[in-house]
């Protein structure tokens, strides 16, 4: 048999009775990213939904000067609250989300036709309030356009002289479109997955055989090392496929918890999805997979493989970070790069659009030969003599 496939059947079936391994790679790995999105969206979802459907509560200072337009936000939703003695300390203190004060002076504006202010207290650093604040200016610049109109009447004008430009707002967002720019984070969760399914045994294959000596016996036998680390390699990409499938299932299910017909999306995350992901990964897969054993061969003990690699964790933050800050236009040269290739790739997808087949095959060559120049600089650190001698 070859020796290649017999090191891998050993590694996997020796990592497979691990539970430790097991767990980190197939269950808190791909699950957690799921689990963690899937809570947050909800919570986020339920508040601004209830906040939306829920009458907005908020303290008013002199209401009694407007008796007429109090009665006109209450028609749209509003519920007037006693008022407070601060109002800026109200809004720091997050006594309340808001606070609308009506001045002495506001009916005798009124009175005159003059502009009539009134006053909006907030914190637009508070995100947890940016929604009352929003529908109170609502309510406001409505009540103040319904009563400009009536003015114009009363003058035997039409309210259309007030309004000379009229913006026709068309929307060309879809539900595909919608539900991708909430799940933009899915690329990083889907390389993290990958990172986290394979990292255990890429450290325990030869940073820790390394430590416990027992890699030596290995590269007495009569094998090239290189067969030994294609054995081990194959080892890692097994456990980051089946973490990044299980990672992919998750998140198909746990959309389906994501009140969608409130929210107008479409999420499309089916078996289609599922398997152009895995297409687009799969270059990653055996590019981190390399990456970590060339870590880990350099380091001297199991401890110092696992700072390394925590640190290297951080890289496949940079691509999510950069795309979703600056506002990148997808250009065909993104596909060479890989890690910045698969993250467009999958928002692609996640927005309802189509990757080419060019793109793919694109995305594909330069990963792969990119992944095979990694493994060819790890396969000479298997040569060397010193890497089975533990420090």
């Amino acid at each position: 048999m070859n020796a290649s496939l017999v090191i891998f059947l050993k590694e996997a079936r020796e990592n497979l009775r691990d539970k430790r391994t097991l767990i980190n790679a197939l269950l808190t790995g791909p699950l957690i990213g799921p689990l963690i999105f899937i809570m947050i969206v909800n919570i986020m979802i339920s508040r601004e939904l209830n906040q939306a459907e829920a009458p907005l509560e908020l303290p008013v200072i002199g209401a009694a000067y407007a008796p007429n337009l109090i009665d006109a936000l209450r028609e749209q939703g509003f519920d007037p609250q006693p008022p407070v003695a601060d109002p800026i300390a109200a809004v720091r203190n997050r006594d309340a989300a808001a606070v609308l004060r009506v001045p002495a002076g506001f009916g005798k504006s009124w009175g005159q036709g003059d502009p009539a202010q009134v006053e909006v207290y907030y914190d637009s650093s508070r995100r947890d309030t940016q929604q009352a604040v929003t529908r109170l200016r609502a309510m406001l610049e409505n009540y103040a356009r319904r009563t400009a109109g009536m003015r114009l009447i009363a003058r035997g004008l039409s309210p259309a002289l007030a309004s000379p430009v009229v913006v026709d707002a068309r929307d060309q967002s879809t539900p595909r479109s919608r539900a991708g720019a909430l799940f933009s984070i899915l690329p990083y969760f889907f390389v993290l997955t990958v990172f986290i399914g394979g990292m255990y045994l890429a450290v325990d294959l030869t940073a820790g055989e390394r430590e416990r000596q027992s890699l030596e016996p290995l590269f007495v036998n009569p094998v090239a090392p290189w067969r030994i680390l294609i054995g081990k390699i194959a080892a890692i990409c097994a456990f980051s496929v089946s973490s990044l499938l299980v990672c992919v299932a998750a998140f198909t299910v746990a959309a389906r918890f994501i009140p969608t017909e409130k929210l107008g999306m479409d999420f499309g995350l089916g078996p289609a999805f599922a398997l152009e992901v895995l297409v687009l990964m799969l270059p990653l897969v055996l590019l981190i997979a390399a990456l970590q054993t060339l870590v880990a061969a350099f380091s001297k003990s199991y401890r110092e493989a696992q700072t390394y690699l925590g640190l290297l964790m951080l890289v496949p933050v940079v691509p999510s970070v950069l795309l979703s800050i600056l506002p990148i236009k997808t250009a065909a040269w993104m596909y060479t790069v890989p890690l910045l290739g698969q993250q467009v790739g999958i928002t692609e997808l996640l927005l309802g659009g189509a990757v080419t087949a060019a793109q793919v095959a694109t995305c594909l060559v330069c990963g792969f030969a990119v992944a095979v120049l990694m493994l060819a600089i790890t396969a000479r650190v298997y040569a060397s003599e010193r890497l089975a001698i533990s420090a």
